[in-house]
């Protein structure tokens, strides 16, 4: 079917020049949802931009809170670039080979940036949980430095973690077959293809679903019934709503975000998922979310909607006097 070319083969190590990438090949009428990823991409690129623009530009929104959502929006545009455009060369175009060295570096940032997004959720959690729990101290806790240097760590943990993930995979042996049967270089369809000793990879695997998916989401459950039994004990039902208003926009994201994996991940282990269904399901799960994330914040989210208000009143406002200073030098 397709030609190994090595680059490095000895009696025992064989190294591909190329990959052959899968995916979407037996799935009818594909060019239609490469068509809609385009529309996707576009609408994330649009989103993303306009949310970073409107943190930076709105000093109201200059608080440690924002400082995670302006992170949130650049790993959503990242990971939407790590994996759509590359997406859309390869099937739309038919370029469905790709370097050894390219492979290894799509396999980065898209894990990359897919783990930056799970924690970033986290650190929105623990900021609404602070709020919530402890609202006369949360100015002193969650301050500005604070989620700088959570937003920080984060980055160099996911950094220090998928690193190694992917470095590994340099040590496989690939003897057999180089058909990649997901969308993307995929750490697990490529490290199954492996001739020898691939059990560190299956670990990296094990400890990535874990730090990805399991734990976030387990702190996520946790600040969450900090925050169900604080609002318990607010008196005021206005209160409690104004309260519980505040988590919604983050709660939608979470949904989003996690819930898809969840399902897809529970659902191949109890029953045989269609390979065509899982790739289908997969990126819609790596793309969409990224899309919405900055609309739900523009419209469930009052502090954005008042400060983009606010810079389209300055906006306004700025332009009258040019237009009359323009006229005045006019005479």
């Amino acid at each position: 079917m397709m030609s190994i070319q090595p680059v490095s083969v000895n009696t025992t190590f064989v190294r591909p020049s190329t990959f052959y990438i899968n995916g979407f090949s037996n799935i009818a009428h594909a060019k239609y949802y490469y068509i809609f990823l385009c529309l996707v991409y576009t609408t994330t690129v649009l989103g993303n931009s306009f949310i970073m623009c409107t943190i930076c530009l709105a000093r109201s929104l200059h608080t440690a809170k924002y400082i995670a959502v302006f992170n949130l929006a650049v790993t959503d545009l990242g990971g939407s670039t790590a994996l759509i455009p590359k997406l859309i060369d390869t099937f739309l175009f038919e370029h469905y080979y790709i370097s050894y060295e390219a492979c290894l570096a799509n396999m980065f940032f898209v894990f990359f940036f897919l783990t930056l997004q799970s924690l970033t959720l986290l650190a929105l959690a623990y900021d609404r949980a602070v709020a919530i729990c402890f609202p006369l101290r949360y100015h002193a806790i969650v301050t500005k430095t604070a989620m700088a240097l959570i937003i920080g760590c984060m980055w160099v943990f996911t950094t220090a973690l998928v690193a190694p993930t992917v470095a590994l995979i340099t040590r496989l042996s690939f003897c057999r077959s180089t058909v990649v049967n997901s969308y993307f270089c995929d750490h697990g369809p490529i490290y199954v293809l492996a001739c020898n000793d691939n059990s560190l990879n299956i670990i990296m695997a094990y400890v990535g679903v874990v730090t990805i998916l399991c734990i976030p989401l387990i702190l996520i459950g946790i600040s969450y019934t900090c925050i169900a039994f604080a609002l318990l004990r607010i008196a005021q039902g206005t209160g409690r709503i104004k309260a519980m208003k505040t988590c919604t926009s983050h709660l939608i994201l979470v949904a989003m975000f996690y819930l898809p994996l969840l399902f897809i991940n529970i659902a191949a282990v109890v029953s045989r998922l269609d390979p065509d269904a899982r790739i289908i399901n997969y990126s819609l799960t790596q793309t969409i979310p990224s899309m919405l994330n900055p609309i739900i914040y523009t419209v469930k989210t009052e502090e954005v909607r008042q400060s983009i208000r606010g810079l389209y009143k300055r906006a306004m406002v700025n332009k009258t006097v040019d237009k009359n200073m323009k006229s005045t030098a006019d005479k």
